[in-house]
């Protein structure tokens, strides 16, 4: 039986999955990562326009199931205006509360819709997808850092 806020939560996946947010490629992305789940096939580009070192621009272009869109574009709403560390720290925080059955995702990081997804915590297959996009923001804010443009990661990483 599900309750009122399972639905409420089910209904935000399902809208960031029909209707992505930040899904259109960047004309000149200033970092770039490309994430892969390979058990599952998911699949995304990962795209940062800055100013400096805050995030004017986000985009997300996401080939999988609905939690890793949804994701992807939760990850691209939420990005736009902070700076790279600070998307890094809540990229943190949301792979340590999908490990955790009790965590939470801080309120100081103004999560949003985030926290619809934390529900896929109780499908260990599914968390993969949820976390693709927020591993992939770290590898391109890690090469952002370094100097590169571009980079890759999986999910076995």
């Amino acid at each position: 039986m599900s309750t009122g806020m399972d639905d409420l939560y089910r209904e935000v996946i399902l809208d960031h999955h029909r209707r992505p947010r930040g899904s259109s490629a960047l004309a000149h992305p200033d970092a770039e990562a490309a994430g892969k789940n390979p058990s599952c096939g998911d699949e995304l580009t990962l795209q940062l326009a800055c100013d400096g070192d805050r995030i004017r621009e986000a985009s997300v272009v996401t080939r999988g199931c609905a939690i890793a869109t949804a994701s992807g574009s939760i990850l691209a709403e939420l990005v736009v205006g902070r700076t790279l560390d600070e998307a890094r720290r809540l990229a943190d925080a949301f792979r340590a509360v999908l490990h955790d059955p009790e965590g939470e995702l801080p309120d100081d990081l103004a999560p949003g819709d985030l926290d619809a997804l934390i529900g896929v915590r109780q499908f260990p297959m599914r968390v993969k997808c949820a976390v693709l996009p927020w591993i992939t923001l770290t590898e391109a804010v890690v090469a952002r850092h370094e100097g590169r443009v571009a980079a890759e990661t999986t999910t076995e990483a």
